[in-house]
Protein backbone atom coordinates (compact mmCIF):
# COMPACT_ATOMS: atom_id res chain seq x y z
CA UNK A 1 0.00 0.00 0.00
CA UNK A 2 1.47 3.39 -0.92
CA UNK A 3 2.63 5.52 1.94
CA UNK A 4 0.35 8.46 1.01
CA UNK A 5 -2.69 6.15 1.12
CA UNK A 6 -1.79 4.83 4.59
CA UNK A 7 -1.36 8.36 5.89
CA UNK A 8 -4.71 9.34 4.35
CA UNK A 9 -6.42 6.44 6.14
CA UNK A 10 -4.82 7.45 9.44
CA UNK A 11 -6.00 11.04 9.07
CA UNK A 12 -9.53 10.00 8.02
CA UNK A 13 -9.94 7.57 10.92
CA UNK A 14 -8.74 10.21 13.35
CA UNK A 15 -10.98 12.96 11.94
CA UNK A 16 -14.16 10.89 11.63
CA UNK A 17 -13.87 9.45 15.13
CA UNK A 18 -12.79 12.76 16.68
CA UNK A 19 -9.60 11.06 17.88
CA UNK A 20 -11.48 8.54 20.04
CA UNK A 21 -10.41 5.54 17.97
CA UNK A 22 -6.79 5.01 17.15
CA UNK A 23 -5.92 3.69 13.70
CA UNK A 24 -4.93 0.01 13.52
CA UNK A 25 -1.29 -0.81 14.07
CA UNK A 26 -0.77 -2.32 10.62
CA UNK A 27 -1.11 1.15 9.12
CA UNK A 28 2.06 2.17 10.98
CA UNK A 29 4.20 -0.93 10.42
CA UNK A 30 5.68 0.05 7.06
CA UNK A 31 6.48 3.52 8.40
CA UNK A 32 8.58 1.98 11.15
CA UNK A 33 10.38 -0.24 8.65
CA UNK A 34 11.03 2.71 6.34
CA UNK A 35 12.53 4.76 9.20
CA UNK A 36 15.11 2.09 10.03
CA UNK A 37 18.33 2.15 8.03
CA UNK A 38 18.97 -0.94 5.96
CA UNK A 39 21.39 -3.44 7.39
CA UNK A 40 24.62 -3.89 5.55
CA UNK A 41 24.80 -7.11 3.58
CA UNK A 42 28.34 -7.90 4.60
CA UNK A 43 30.04 -8.62 7.89
CA UNK A 44 33.15 -6.70 8.76
CA UNK A 45 36.12 -8.71 9.91
CA UNK A 46 36.85 -7.47 13.39
CA UNK A 47 39.42 -9.05 15.64
CA UNK A 48 38.35 -9.03 19.26
CA UNK A 49 41.21 -9.77 21.63
CA UNK A 50 40.44 -12.49 24.14
CA UNK A 51 40.59 -11.64 27.80
CA UNK A 52 39.15 -13.19 30.92
CA UNK A 53 36.92 -10.13 31.32
CA UNK A 54 35.33 -10.70 27.91
CA UNK A 55 31.98 -12.44 28.35
CA UNK A 56 30.24 -13.78 25.29
CA UNK A 57 27.34 -15.95 26.34
CA UNK A 58 28.53 -17.31 29.64
CA UNK A 59 27.70 -15.56 32.86
CA UNK A 60 28.95 -16.95 36.16
CA UNK A 61 26.41 -18.31 38.62
CA UNK A 62 24.91 -15.72 40.94
CA UNK A 63 26.13 -15.97 44.53
CA UNK A 64 23.58 -16.22 47.34
CA UNK A 65 24.66 -12.87 48.75
CA UNK A 66 24.31 -11.17 45.35
CA UNK A 67 20.88 -12.71 44.85
CA UNK A 68 19.64 -11.47 48.23
CA UNK A 69 21.12 -7.97 47.67
CA UNK A 70 19.58 -7.62 44.20
CA UNK A 71 16.25 -9.14 45.23
CA UNK A 72 16.00 -6.94 48.33
CA UNK A 73 16.63 -3.77 46.31
CA UNK A 74 13.94 -4.81 43.82
CA UNK A 75 11.58 -5.76 46.68
CA UNK A 76 11.96 -2.31 48.21
CA UNK A 77 11.35 -0.64 44.86
CA UNK A 78 8.24 -2.74 44.12
CA UNK A 79 6.90 -2.13 47.64
CA UNK A 80 7.10 1.65 47.38
CA UNK A 81 5.62 1.51 43.90
CA UNK A 82 2.65 -0.40 45.36
CA UNK A 83 2.25 2.01 48.28
CA UNK A 84 2.03 4.96 45.90
CA UNK A 85 2.52 8.60 46.81
CA UNK A 86 -0.23 8.70 49.46
CA UNK A 87 0.69 5.69 51.60
CA UNK A 88 4.49 5.69 51.21
CA UNK A 89 5.26 8.85 53.20
CA UNK A 90 3.19 7.63 56.13
CA UNK A 91 4.60 4.09 56.50
CA UNK A 92 8.01 4.37 54.80
CA UNK A 93 10.16 4.54 57.92
CA UNK A 94 8.35 1.77 59.79
CA UNK A 95 8.35 -0.43 56.66
CA UNK A 96 12.13 -0.07 56.31
CA UNK A 97 12.73 -0.78 60.01
CA UNK A 98 10.25 -3.58 60.70
CA UNK A 99 9.18 -5.28 57.46
CA UNK A 100 12.14 -5.03 55.07
CA UNK A 101 14.55 -6.98 57.35
CA UNK A 102 12.00 -9.82 57.52
CA UNK A 103 11.65 -9.78 53.72
CA UNK A 104 15.45 -10.08 53.62
CA UNK A 105 15.27 -13.12 55.93
CA UNK A 106 12.70 -14.78 53.66
CA UNK A 107 14.80 -14.05 50.55
CA UNK A 108 17.88 -15.45 52.32
CA UNK A 109 15.92 -18.61 53.07
CA UNK A 110 14.97 -18.92 49.39
CA UNK A 111 18.62 -18.49 48.38
CA UNK A 112 19.75 -21.17 50.84
CA UNK A 113 17.24 -23.68 49.49
CA UNK A 114 18.30 -23.11 45.87
CA UNK A 115 21.48 -24.26 44.18
CA UNK A 116 23.79 -21.46 43.05
CA UNK A 117 23.02 -22.35 39.43
CA UNK A 118 19.30 -22.00 40.10
CA UNK A 119 19.70 -18.53 41.61
CA UNK A 120 20.52 -17.09 38.18
CA UNK A 121 17.13 -18.34 36.95
CA UNK A 122 15.14 -16.61 39.70
CA UNK A 123 13.47 -13.32 38.87
CA UNK A 124 11.13 -10.83 40.54
CA UNK A 125 7.84 -9.75 39.05
CA UNK A 126 7.63 -6.08 38.19
CA UNK A 127 3.95 -5.27 38.54
CA UNK A 128 2.45 -4.99 42.02
CA UNK A 129 -1.33 -5.15 42.09
CA UNK A 130 -3.30 -1.95 42.47
CA UNK A 131 -6.70 -1.19 43.93
CA UNK A 132 -7.31 -3.58 46.81
CA UNK A 133 -5.11 -6.45 45.53
CA UNK A 134 -2.57 -7.97 47.92
CA UNK A 135 0.38 -8.76 45.63
CA UNK A 136 3.58 -6.78 46.17
CA UNK A 137 5.93 -9.02 44.17
CA UNK A 138 6.69 -12.67 43.48
CA UNK A 139 9.99 -14.48 43.12
CA UNK A 140 9.64 -16.90 40.23
CA UNK A 141 11.69 -19.32 38.13
CA UNK A 142 12.33 -17.74 34.73
CA UNK A 143 12.65 -21.11 32.99
CA UNK A 144 9.42 -22.67 34.24
CA UNK A 145 7.46 -19.48 34.98
CA UNK A 146 6.41 -20.94 38.35
CA UNK A 147 6.34 -18.81 41.49
CA UNK A 148 8.66 -19.77 44.33
CA UNK A 149 7.50 -17.24 46.93
CA UNK A 150 4.79 -14.54 46.93
CA UNK A 151 4.92 -11.40 49.06
CA UNK A 152 1.59 -9.78 49.91
CA UNK A 153 0.12 -6.97 51.99
CA UNK A 154 -3.48 -7.12 53.17
CA UNK A 155 -5.65 -4.41 54.71
CA UNK A 156 -7.05 -5.47 58.07
CA UNK A 157 -9.80 -3.60 59.89
CA UNK A 158 -10.47 -5.14 63.30
CA UNK A 159 -13.60 -3.74 64.97
CA UNK A 160 -12.96 -0.39 66.72
CA UNK A 161 -9.23 -0.67 66.01
CA UNK A 162 -8.58 1.30 62.82
CA UNK A 163 -6.82 0.03 59.69
CA UNK A 164 -3.67 -2.09 59.62
CA UNK A 165 -1.41 -3.27 56.80
CA UNK A 166 -0.67 -6.97 57.29
CA UNK A 167 2.53 -8.02 55.49
CA UNK A 168 2.98 -11.73 54.83
CA UNK A 169 4.25 -14.22 52.27
CA UNK A 170 3.32 -17.62 50.83
CA UNK A 171 5.65 -20.33 49.51
CA UNK A 172 5.31 -22.99 46.84
CA UNK A 173 6.24 -25.68 49.37
CA UNK A 174 2.66 -25.79 50.71
CA UNK A 175 0.89 -24.67 47.54
CA UNK A 176 0.78 -21.02 48.74
CA UNK A 177 -1.79 -21.90 51.41
CA UNK A 178 -0.06 -20.91 54.67
CA UNK A 179 0.52 -17.27 55.69
CA UNK A 180 4.01 -16.51 56.95
CA UNK A 181 3.75 -13.30 58.93
CA UNK A 182 6.20 -10.45 58.28
CA UNK A 183 4.51 -7.87 60.53
CA UNK A 184 1.82 -5.22 60.70
CA UNK A 185 1.85 -1.44 60.30
CA UNK A 186 -0.94 0.73 61.68
CA UNK A 187 -2.52 3.22 59.27
CA UNK A 188 -5.22 5.13 61.24
CA UNK A 189 -9.00 5.16 61.75
CA UNK A 190 -9.70 6.30 58.17
CA UNK A 191 -9.77 3.90 55.25
CA UNK A 192 -6.42 3.98 53.41
CA UNK A 193 -6.32 4.96 49.73
CA UNK A 194 -6.13 2.30 47.03
CA UNK A 195 -2.72 0.87 46.15
CA UNK A 196 -0.63 2.54 43.43
CA UNK A 197 -2.22 5.96 44.17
Amino acid sequence: MPRWLRKTFIVLITVFTFGLVSPPDYLYIDDVKADKPEKQSYIEDVAIPYSEETSYSYSPPLSKEDFVTNALAEAESQSFQKFGTKISPVIEEEFREAILPKIEEALTEVSEQADEGELSNLGITESPSGGYGEKIFNVYNRETGEDVIRFHVRRDHPPKDGYWFNFHYHTSEDGFQKHYDLGKIYWNQNMPPKWLN
